[in-house]
């Protein structure tokens, strides 16, 4: 990625009376530059893709997490992200991306 925007916002628990459990969201643009576009477009590959076609377009990201505690030393957040034009390519996605995180401090 060459250019990029971003924003994103976090709200505490103390909102919804939960303290130990924060919402957030994040959203972000990218693009890459002319000399970029043109090594994927000559076939380049990289380390993420490339497969020689190219119909550019910015990427563009949405992102929500939430995050509660468990008990005493563990929390479990979960995550979705929806992505448009993946790797700079119109002619890919959007994708969808659901994750889950457990920490767990001992």
């Amino acid at each position: 990625m060459d250019y990029s925007a971003s924003l994103s916002l976090s709200f505490q628990g103390e909102l919804w009376q939960r303290a130990d459990a924060p919402l957030g969201m994040a959203a972000a643009a990218g693009g890459i530059s002319k000399s970029h576009k043109n090594f994927v477009v000559a076939a380049g590959s990289g380390i993420l893709a490339g497969d020689g076609g190219l119909s550019y377009g910015w990427e563009k990201s949405l992102e929500t997490y939430y995050s509660c505690e468990l008990a005493k030393r563990s929390h479990l957040t979960a995550d979705y992200q929806f992505i448009t034009n993946p790797a700079f390519n119109r002619d890919r996605g959007p994708v969808s991306i659901l994750g889950a995180r457990l920490h767990w401090a001992f």
